[in-house]
């Protein structure tokens, strides 16, 4: 075995026996029996059909060597079965063989306890030298024969870890006697010199075991370091459900023991292979969380966030001053339980670090006292911490958000410190003078939103779902089926991993709805009506996962089930991996390119440009589920109770108006404005200026099927029409190829309602007139119409399309306007999956 060098820290300051004795009161029995514990022993013996640590071994009869094919053979008996003529591996198997595979065992005479010498002949030393100088016997005739007996243990090897008996009156077993003969020759031709009896004892503490089977060798390591190894690999088993191998394990055991390490904190880096390498870390990692609280932690400059019920660390070591760095542990520790999602210790690592950018300026600031003492700290500190962030934008070192983010949470956290009576005498924030504050107006003002939202285009999404197949190949089917509900739910990606199993139920009318837990605002019972397309990419997940799990209880599986350290079915592939292999895919993508409208010359021209993907992000498809709803006329109330927030201002950051976008198209229907009799009003301009842009803006009001222009109706925002919105009969009327379907929707209800009329028996003759649409409304219409079809069918096709495209535009920023009391038709949803059907 390649030796491995590990750095070793200071020593360990607790008491060994006290650690070594609580470590195992936490270790269960029945875990122990597993693994056939003895504590005189200390081997782990592998059980070999248990799902975590267990694994295929040889079916040969005697062999228990690592199955390394599908017939269940090792390599060398799967060659001896071909040789065989490949008769029936029943047969095979129980078949006794004269050659053993396995590289270590006692002698195959009755009752000898002895280590056989090799395993061609699989007799001790004494035995095979009976056998072919006194008797001359094949090895099958020396089994058998009366003169042969067993012998008694010469006695155990004298190296530390091992677990074999000695083959000769030497110190040590067969391959740790050829070890030390080794290292002597080695010694000698380097020094000259004879080894001493240093040497050889810290050739017996430091040499590991040799590896044989499904045994670990615990031997040579103090109790305390056993009972650390023994609780690790519990706490994983229980806590992670992952696999763990008996060569991973010895690679551990081994660096241990050739470190003499006293606790296994100790070994901080290590040359083990990379599963060695992931092990280890657990075990120290779980081992230590097994015996840690939440009053233990807090005292801790860094802490293991999972006993406050979250992962990962949470560190105040870079905040220099020690009554802030404490101040800080505080407010961290009151502020962990009131916050929701599974966000929240990144988000109070955020503000820690926060907490860091000041304690950085009082120590460059205050070069006397480098703000350790908190009673000499004033308001002029905070402006000097104030000028320091706007010389960090101006140099580049930081954006101008986080300055403001930045800012604003060193407020919110000071303020909590102070509730939390941290400035009183004998607290941390003792003698902090009131004016050592920021106040409201020290915050920057917000920059503007981006005008074009965080929602992806119809053209990228279609882009992105044609090239599905791509993400399930490149990562896992349940990678692909998380991606597919982020894009068809809206839903957070934690909400999407975290499903269970049984997600999906039916409503009074048969349609199918989500079950999900919104952990944001702590409501497990969520609901959200779903198209049957989704409903059955959820069935065709909801069968695999049974059919993968099917001895394990229904209401315990995960939807999303991991691939990996999952051997009931309970863990979930969580949002960081999703997010991951969602970006690696992304990357990977072919261009996406998409019709942009810029200004060349003076003038608006579309290019293919490509679209940037930085923009596509988990947390983008929520928002575009926003923004899909709102383009097809959902109103607000109704989409913030789908997207699951508590308020409707939440709501209205998930999507715009999309103000570049709706003034773009607009322009283009610049020369596609007519009034009353269908006469182009803009005949020869090409772009509004932006006079005209703000003259209409505020001098125009929305009618049914184009804008008014006249004052006293524009004044009372639509309401006072004097002509009863006979609209085409009005000079202040104006209209646009965009209100074309109102136009025809608007005909068709009158020429409805004409006959509707005209079929009424029980009316009088003055009431049918006085309700029935005059013909030359109905003329005016129809004319109308006509005209502005006309000059559409004698534009070129590329026009014709980007007029459509800039009517598109504008018909959803009118939808979200509210109207003047008349029915208006819900826009549909994009169909984003064309090719996808329930």
């Amino acid at each position: 075995m390649t030796a491995a060098r590990l750095v070793v820290e200071t020593a360990v300051s607790e008491p060994d026996e006290a650690v070594a004795a609580e470590l195992w009161s936490l270790i269960k029995p029945e875990f122990l029996a597993m693994f056939e514990w003895s504590p005189t022993r200390r081997v782990l013996l592998f059980p070999k059909q248990h799902p975590l640590f267990g694994r295929k071994y040889c079916i040969a009869r005697g062999c228990g060597v690592k199955a390394e094919n599908t017939e269940g053979l090792c390599n060398t008996c799967r060659k001896s079965w071909e040789e065989a003529g490949r008769p029936s591996l029943t047969e095979f198997s129980e078949t006794p063989r004269d050659r053993l595979n396995v590289s270590y065992g006692e002698c195959r005479v009755g009752s000898c306890r002895r280590p056989w010498e090799t395993k061609y002949a699989g007799i001790c030393r004494e035995h095979n030298a009976q056998r072919t100088r006194v008797l001359n016997l094949t090895v099958r005739e020396f089994l058998v024969s009366p003169d042969v007996v067993g012998l008694e243990s010469i006695g155990p090897c004298s190296v530390a870890a091992c677990t074999r008996e000695r083959h000769s009156v030497g110190p040590y077993c067969h391959i740790h006697d050829r070890h030390w003969r080794k290292l002597r020759q080695q010694h000698r031709s380097e020094t000259g010199a004879m080894e001493t009896e240093a040497d050889e004892q810290r050739f017996q503490l430091r040499t590991p075991a040799i590896p044989f089977g499904n045994e670990c060798s615990l031997r040579g390591l103090p109790d305390r370091v056993v009972a650390e190894v023994l609780l690790g690999l519990q706490q994983r088993a229980e806590v992670h459900q992952a696999k763990t191998t008996v060569e991973s394990l010895r690679h551990v055991t081994a660096s241990l023991v050739m470190n003499q390490a006293e606790s296994i904190e100790q070994l901080v880096h290590s040359e083990l292979t990379e599963n060695a390498q992931g092990l280890y870390r657990q075990l120290v990692t779980l081992g230590r969380r097994a015996r840690i609280t939440p009053e233990s932690e807090r005292v801790k400059d860094e802490w293991d966030t999972s006993v406050f019920g979250f992962t990962g660390t949470l560190r105040f070591g870079k905040i220099l001053q020690p009554w802030l760095r404490e101040a800080t542990k505080v407010w961290a520790y009151n502020e962990l339980p009131q916050r929701r999602g599974t966000a929240t210790k990144s988000a109070v690592q955020f503000e820690v670090k926060c907490v860091t950018v000041l304690s950085e300026s009082l120590w460059l600031q205050r070069p006397g006292d480098h703000g350790n003492d908190p009673s000499v700290l004033s308001r002029s500190d905070i402006c000097g911490f104030l000028n320091r962030m706007m010389f960090l934008v101006a140099n580049d070192s930081m954006s101008a958000k986080t300055r403001r983010t930045t800012i604003t949470s060193l407020r919110r956290v000071f303020g909590k410190m102070r509730g939390l009576g941290l400035a009183r005498a004998g607290q941390s924030m003792q003698g902090l003078p009131d004016d050592f504050a920021i106040h409201l107006e020290d915050i920057p003002a917000p920059e503007e939103p981006d005008p074009l939202g965080r929602d992806l285009p119809v053209e990228v999404m279609r882009h992105i779902c044609s090239h599905l197949d791509e993400l399930e190949h490149r990562s896992a089917r349940e990678v692909r089926v998380a991606v597919e509900l982020l894009i068809d739910t809206g839903r957070r990606p934690d909400e999407i991993c975290q499903l269970p199993l049984d997600c999906l139920d039916r409503d009074a009318q048969g349609k199918p709805v989500l079950i999900y837990t919104n952990f944001k605002s702590n409501r497990p019972e969520s609901r959200l009506p779903i198209p049957e397309a989704t409903a059955a990419v959820i069935m065709a997940q909801q069968e695999r996962v049974r059919s993968r799990f099917s001895g394990e209880p229904a209401d315990k599986l995960k939807l999303i089930s991991a691939a990996s350290r999952n051997p009931h079915g309970r863990r979930a592939f969580n949002d960081q991996y999703v997010s991951m292999r969602h970006r690696e895919w992304v990357l990977a993508l072919p261009e996406i390119t998409l019709p942009l409208t810029v200004e060349e010359g003076g003038k608006l021209v579309t290019k293919m440009l490509p679209f940037d993907r930085s923009k596509i992000f988990l947390y983008a498809y929520r928002h575009t589920y926003a923004q899909r709803h709102a383009d097809a006329g959902v109103p607000i109330d109704v989409l913030s109770e789908l997207m699951g927030h508590r308020s409707i201002t939440t709501t209205q950051g998930y999507y715009t108006v999309v103000e570049k976008r709706r003034r773009d198209a607009v322009d283009r229907l610049t020369t596609m404005h007519f009034d009353r009799h269908g006469n182009k009003i803009w005949r020869a301009a090409e772009v509004l200026l932006e006079a005209e842009h703000m003259r209409r803006a505020v001098g125009e009001v929305a009618v049914p099927y184009g804008s008014c222009s006249e004052p006293s109706n524009v004044a009372a925002g639509g309401n006072d029409c004097p002509v009863r919105f006979r609209c085409v009969g009005c000079a202040h009327f104006s209209t646009d190829v965009s209100y074309l379907p109102d136009l025809e929707a608007y005909l068709a209800d009158l020429l409805r309602s004409r006959e509707r009329l005209r079929g009424a028996l029980e009316a009088d003759d003055w009431a049918k007139a006085e309700a029935m649409p005059s013909d030359e409304e109905i003329i005016r219409i129809r004319r109308l119409i006509s005209r502005v079809k006309a000059n559409v069918d004698d534009l070129s096709g590329e026009d014709r399309e980007k007029i459509e495209e800039a009517i598109g535009v504008v018909r959803r920023a009118r939808n979200r306007v509210v109207g003047l009391g008349t029915p208006r038709i819900r826009q549909p949803l994009p169909d984003i999956r064309p090719d996808r059907s329930a």
